[in-house]
């Protein structure tokens, strides 16, 4: 076997195992599940929220956004370029078109306009949980400042299934571009990037599905299929080596990329964010752990 194929074939089993392992520590655990919890151990499952909160916030913006902008920048660049060459100005206008920003704000849209039918043709959907009245009741009878209420725990399922969905399209491709490495240093470089941060993503996919009431089972098998999306890219990755963006493809990865992006942003600030910090307790507290989960990302996308 040649090294550089045992490398690769070592990433795809460590991606599996350590998104798997991390993955499953708050499903298998009943700690993790903050409808029995209370008093302290209720206060730090929600700043462990927020945490998880920020590591989606920093993995949509310091690592989705900017690899779909650069992607799709860098295929339209290619795209162009032939046809300037053909005539010289015309196409001037067309390189500085946000497209990039464009795309990803149609996977914003998108999953919106999905939700917005769901709800139209099931309008009951809206209403929130008993635990969601409970807590918007005490905010107002303390005279505390609240967000609004939480997202619905109807619409929590959806909003975890985009999650997972973007979460898995952006590991597909991670994976990707792990078996198109042309050399051992460079596959064990990118691959351990991702897992400095596939680990916390796993661990904060896992707590979310848990807080938003998913079945143990159905959580496990959604960590599992989520699990297998980078090793899937690392093996596509193997299959194509040595090929090239040639006829779109190139093309039609960075825009699948963008679309994933703003799925992921649209279920970051709509339903991750207001959950954490809906509640009146500790804000400040909520803000730290909110801005060092963040940071870790943010401090990862360096070698990213």
């Amino acid at each position: 076997m040649e090294p550089l194929l045992g490398v690769k074939i070592g990433c795809l089993f460590a991606l599996l195992a350590l998104t798997l392992v991390c993955g499953l520590i708050p499903i298998c655990f009943k700690w993790f599940q903050i409808e029995g919890a209370t008093g302290r151990h209720r206060r730090v499952l929600s700043l462990l929220g927020c945490i998880s909160a920020g590591v989606f916030l920093g993995a949509g913006f310091m690592h989705m956004t900017a690899e779909a902008l650069e992607g799709i920048e860098s295929e339209i660049q290619k795209f162009v370029m032939p046809n300037r060459t053909e005539s010289e100005g015309n196409f001037s206008g067309d390189t500085n078109y946000p497209y990039g920003e464009l795309i990803i704000s149609l996977g914003f849209f998108l999953v919106f306009l999905l939700e917005s039918l769901a709800l139209q043709c099931h309008p009951g959907a809206a209403g929130g949980s008993k635990v969601q009245e409970e807590e918007c009741g005490e905010a107002h009878v303390l005279g505390l400042h609240s967000h609004g209420s939480l997202p619905s725990s109807s619409r929590s399922p959806f909003r975890a299934l985009i999650l997972l969905l973007s979460l898995s399209f952006h590991s597909v491709f991670e994976g990707l571009a792990v078996g198109l490495q042309t050399t051992v240093v460079a596959a064990v470089q990118l691959c351990v990037a991702v897992l400095a941060h596939k680990g916390l993503v796993a661990f904060g996919v896992g707590l979310r599905l848990v807080q938003t009431g998913t079945g143990t089972r159905r959580a496990a098998l959604s960590i599992l299929s989520f699990a297998l999306m980078s090793p899937l890219g690392v093996a596509i990755g193997l299959a194509v080596a040595g090929g090239n963006s040639e006829g779109g493809r190139g093309l039609a990865q960075a825009v699948l990329e963008g679309v994933a992006a703003g799925t992921f942003l649209y279920v970051t600030f709509l339903e991750i964010l207001p959950r954490e910090l809906v509640g009146p307790e500790a804000p400040l507290a909520k803000w730290g752990c909110v801005a060092a989960g963040f940071a870790f990302m943010a401090f990862i996308a360096l070698w990213a």
